[in-house]
């Protein structure tokens, strides 16, 4: 086993690994509080990213002068009273799959490696409008289509676990990042796992939202400029080190967009409510029907599973281990495989 980010921890001071090891929302609150300034936040995840990111490889593009910029500016809008937004003064990366104005996006293909968009993606417009500051771009495979994290132009990313296995993919880059301090949260797009993977490899959370619960504008694929292809399954979300942090990203960049009007103007999700579990019925599966002899849970997913499902019989949920009858999983399987490799792989050569 390779040594890991947590192995080779130094030269940050206790304050800058406080910071760097807090949670969105905390340093959102602590910013607001003015218990610590936007520019010391911002320098302490530089810092840690100049440490650990030559063995990561998860930033790519770099925008510090920028970033610099805006959190003194946060920092003077704060000591006038006034607050940008939820977000005021919080750094962060974005995987390069998303548009940034005036800062490269490659997609991670070498026909992109000098593209320079002059308009930011929704998602991008909507966390600078809550007051977040951008300071990198991550690594992903070309036109995100990878469950690992390599290829030709940025190279491979690790796994800050261990440096010798992969992140996954293909928000592979977002989700080391996230897990090794380099940035508090993520945007990462999933048409087939690239949020979810990620996340699990990297022991962090992420969310795959509803599809067109968040806009797909200004992220590539497709091609900018050019027409739509990528028109379902493709989802983008939030990956952070929390569920409180996924549940508040996901409120911003969330709703209706004239860029992409395949979303619906629909009210926000809002809380939760809480409510009895007696009497819930609940299935579970660690297979897919016939093709349980290629998928199958590990031993470590289906005991957490049972102990899961263990904890919701005693607050009297109906609890059953099935697989809905009926289900052709092979089928269903190629039919994914068709429709993405259609409308991901259409403006390729």
């Amino acid at each position: 086993m390779e040594s890991s980010v947590s192995s080779q921890e130094s030269g940050l001071s206790g304050g800058a690994r406080a910071l760097v090891s807090l949670t969105t929302t905390e340093l959102a609150a602590a910013l607001r509080a003015r218990q610590v300034s936007a520019v010391e936040v911002l320098d302490a995840f530089l810092s840690r990213a100049h440490q650990h990111n030559p063995a990561l490889n998860a930033v790519v593009t770099w925008d510090e002068a920028r970033a610099r910029e805006r959190a003194a500016q946060a920092d003077a809008a704060l000591a006038r009273g006034e607050l940008w937004g939820p977000l005021h003064g919080v750094p962060f990366t974005l995987k390069d799959a998303w548009s940034t104005a005036g800062l490269r996006t490659t997609s991670g293909h070498p026909n992109l490696a000098g593209y320079v968009p002059s308009e930011d993606a929704t998602v991008v417009a909507r966390l600078k409008a809550a007051g977040a500051i951008l300071w990198g771009k991550t690594n992903l495979p070309p036109f995100a289509s990878d469950y690992q994290t390599h290829g030709p132009l940025l190279g491979r990313a690790n796994n800050p676990h261990d440096l010798g296995r992969t992140p996954g993919g293909s928000s592979g880059g977002a989700a080391a990042a996230v897990a090794a301090g380099l940035t508090p949260f993520e945007v990462g797009s999933d048409i087939g796992g690239s949020i979810r993977l990620p996340a699990h490899f990297c022991g962090i959370v992420g969310i795959k939202p509803t599809e067109h619960r968040v806009s797909s504008a200004g992220h590539v694929p497709d091609l900018p400029d050019g027409p739509r292809h990528v028109r379902h399954m493709a989802c983008s979300g939030p990956l952070a080190r929390s569920v409180a942090d996924l549940r508040l990203i996901l409120s911003l960049i969330e709703g209706a967009d004239p860029r992409n009007p395949e979303v619906p103007p629909v009210a926000p999700l809002g809380a939760a409510q809480p409510r009895a579990l007696k009497g819930l019925r609940v299935a579970w599966a660690d297979t897919l029907g016939p093709l349980g002899s290629l998928f199958r849970a590990d031993a470590s997913t289906r005991q957490l599973l049972e102990r899961f499902t263990t904890t919701l019989r005693a607050e009297g949920v109906v609890v059953e281990h099935a697989v809905p009858e009926g289900m052709d999983f092979a089928d269903l399987l190629e039919v994914w495989g068709l429709v993405e490799g259609g409308e991901v792989g259409a403006p390729l050569p």
